[in-house]
């Protein structure tokens, strides 16, 4: 491995690297730690326009800290994976009750908080500290499994701890931050993963996987398995005031603590579970239009069914795990992506 790899990189990024991101503006702890969680599973451009709302309603890691999670989640929105946005509440709050609302500024402490692993940790610590910490986001790995032709797929241990190895001995003591972000940005602008720019790229004379003349070989794939489907009713009770019931899903799991919709089995009669589970009678209005919303290890195909009740709910299923919500209303609540979709669907019909 050639000893001037941070260098090149470094001079690479000086004419090349994205300096003008949102969270490279007023670099503090808490900005470069929420922009690392939103870029786990998410695209640069997406995560822009959710970072800057995030900011502008939570500016400091108190006010995440002592919002309501159902609030949190609103900001969070349609950005996927929420998880995310349940481990940063929960860790600001700890940071709020064990730190003085001050981010850790220790490795080891700061990946004890919730949804923050190794590489994140020594983003957050480099990028906003200056500290000597190595990374290996999703496109870091690409780069080092290219550049030294590290075979096998990065989810196994053998070859993650290879790629962690690499990371720490390249990363120099000096521009830390440049040069981890100079490596995140060498991932998604060059060295891509279909479509590897080799002739940009500034350590590409030393490049194994580009000498092999195989740099998509390179890290090698997950193995792939067959991705199981599941159908779904998703039952748009509306009551004669255009208020519809919306129940919020378990902390844990698939949308986890967010509102949805009610759902039956594909093949259960939504009129029979309106009276058995609301005494309320109604009929059938819309069947919009099916569609299918993919989470990372499986499909849900979605069937929307619009049913028009005879009488007002409000009142009746008030609080606790469900609620009345009017789609053209102000109320601040996390909604799950299709949900959404399908609420603005609706309200854009009456």
């Amino acid at each position: 491995m050639s000893t001037d790899f941070s260098a090149r990189v470094l001079a690479w990024f000086e004419r090349n690297g994205r300096t003008r991101l949102p969270w490279q503006q007023q670099v503090t702890p808490y900005r470069v730690w929420l922009s690392e969680i939103m870029l786990q599973q998410t695209q640069v451009a997406t995560a822009i326009p959710y970072f800057e709302r995030f900011t502008t309603r939570f500016p400091g890691v108190r006010d995440l800290a002592d919002a309501p999670l159902d609030e949190v989640l609103h900001y969070w929105s349609g950005l996927g994976y929420y998880a995310r946005a349940r481990n940063l509440h929960r860790a600001a709050k700890t940071v709020c009750e064990q730190f003085h609302g001050e981010l850790p500024d220790s490795l080891a402490t700061m990946q004890a908080l919730p949804g923050v692993g190794r590489s994140t940790a020594g983003a957050i610590l480099s990028l906003a500290l200056g500290q000597r910490q190595a990374i290996l986001d999703g496109n870091v790995k690409r780069v080092l499994a290219r550049h030294a032709a590290v075979p096998g797929w990065p989810g196994k241990a053998g070859v993650l701890n290879h790629l962690w190895d690499l990371a720490e001995r390249l990363t120099p003591w000096e521009r830390v931050a440049a040069y981890n972000q100079a490596m995140m940005d060498l991932g998604a602008i060059v060295c891509t993963r279909s479509r590897p720019d080799c002739e940009a790229c500034p350590v590409r004379r030393d490049c194994a996987a580009r000498e092999l003349g195989r740099p998509l070989d390179f890290p090698g794939r997950k193995p792939t398995k067959a991705v199981p489907v599941r159908s779904v009713r998703m039952l748009l009770l509306r009551d004669p005031d255009g208020a519809i019931l919306l129940e919020c899903r378990p902390p844990a799991g698939i949308w986890g603590g967010l509102w949805c919709l009610p759902e039956i089995g594909a093949d259960a009669d939504p009129l029979a579970w309106c009276a058995d589970c609301l005494g309320h009678s109604g009929k059938v209005g819309r069947r919009l239009t099916p569609r299918r919303h993919t989470f990372s290890h499986f499909h849900l195909d979605i069937e929307p069914i619009e049913i028009l009740l005879n009488r007002p709910g409000c009142g009746v299923l008030e609080g606790g795990d469900r609620l009345w919500y009017n789609p053209r209303g102000s109320d601040k609540v996390g909604l799950a992506a299709p949900v959404a979709r399908l609420l603005d669907e609706v309200a854009d019909r009456h």
